[in-house]
């Protein structure tokens, strides 16, 4: 990402709840250059969260989250993640509506998907008991810890390229 303050920007972004929001503003900062510990910390937790976790899974989840969070870089870094691991292309068109494609998904990937729901969405209900339980049904404690880590990492990620600006399209992991 090109950080020119003299510069203006002008993106338009819909949120979760379909409203457009537009916005004029200069380059916000680099996160990672401006909070280098805080960004090293949260680079090791997504490790270890997705440690020893089926990687088409980890996209399936990260996918999830940025779309219901409304996040356009991290759904293009992670839609590209798993085109490059082999995914199938109607997979990721069916994971906004996971519910009724249900037959394009695990019962597994199902219950992570509706826990990545509930975690993301937190504030409109919490965590029910019986989503919380059909994703303990399918995973140890082990890797429903990590699953539940995954899930707090992407939202973590997410906000930050939202509240910075980041651009969809551009991929910061890869050198230019």
């Amino acid at each position: 990402m090109t950080n020119n303050a003299n510069t203006t920007q002008t993106t338009a972004t819909t949120t979760a709840q379909g409203t457009t929001a537009t916005h004029d503003h200069a380059p916000r900062l680099n996160f990672a250059k401006a909070a280098p510990k805080a960004f090293k910390a949260l680079i090791g937790f997504d490790a270890a969260a997705r440690d020893g976790l089926d990687p088409a899974l980890v996209e399936l989840i990260q996918i999830r989250a940025s779309l219901l969070n409304g996040c356009a870089y991290c759904l293009h870094m992670h839609t590209s993640d798993a085109r490059k691991a082999g995914e199938d292309e109607a997979r990721l068109h069916m994971i906004g509506v996971w519910r009724e494609a249900r037959n394009f998904f695990s019962e597994k990937e199902q219950a992570a998907l509706a826990l990545t729901e509930a975690v993301t969405l937190v504030s409109q209900g919490g965590v029910p008991d019986d989503v919380y339980a059909e994703a303990a049904r399918h995973f140890d404690e082990s890797e429903l810890a990590r699953v539940l880590a995954l899930i707090f990492t992407i939202n973590t990620w997410n906000r930050i390229a939202l509240s910075t600006a980041k651009v969809a399209g551009e991929d910061e992991r890869v050198a230019h």
